[in-house]
């Protein structure tokens, strides 16, 4: 009966303990970063987004440039209509709509070329994110860290469980070298 006793209490001490090294286990492993927040707040995208919005508005002002002279010459085209003779007309009409048609396929190139470069300075960024939070994590012990968007993937955590600031903090340090 003692022998019962012992190895019943024995038996409840040891799964108190089990039980209770993953409750702390796991409570101090669910944590999380605000991955808009890290994007923001992440010093190599703004200063990859000045160099990309400084390219952007170049590129644009070369179309806007190119568009003007084309106005200019249609303004032009309208005021020497008159003093042309038919054949002239058509010839300046189909080098207006060739040369329209140029910087239309050229402003799409130019778009395209932008959105591309969008998608890879972000890409760029979020890798360099990516990497350091899997670092983070192993160097600290976390065996997961969840990433929330605002999208509704983590709708409630505890402040305690946000490493958002400390992980920023610590992919400014590296990206300034310190």
């Amino acid at each position: 009966m003692v022998n019962k006793s012992v190895l019943l209490i024995s038996l409840m001490a040891l799964m108190t303990f089990i039980s209770s090294f993953f409750y702390f286990q796991s409570e101090s492993e669910l944590v999380y970063v605000d991955v808009n927040k890290l994007l923001d707040g992440y010093n190599r995208t703004k200063t990859e987004r000045k160099t990309f919005n400084i390219k952007a508005v170049t590129l644009k002002a070369n179309v806007d440039s190119l568009v003007t002279n084309w106005q200019q010459e249609l303004k032009n085209y309208e005021k020497e209509r008159i003093s042309m003779s038919k054949k002239e007309i058509e010839l300046k009409q189909e080098l207006l709509a060739n040369k329209q048609q140029q910087i239309n396929n050229y402003q799409q190139a130019i778009q395209k070329q932008i959105q591309e470069e969008d998608q890879k300075i972000t890409q760029t960024v979020i890798n360099d994110i990516n990497d350091y939070v899997k670092e983070y994590g192993k160097d600290n012990g976390y065996k997961l860290i969840f990433g929330a968007s605002g999208s509704g993937n983590i709708m409630y955590a505890d402040k305690a469980s946000d490493l958002t600031e400390e992980i920023l903090k610590g992919l400014n340090r590296n990206y300034s070298g310190k």
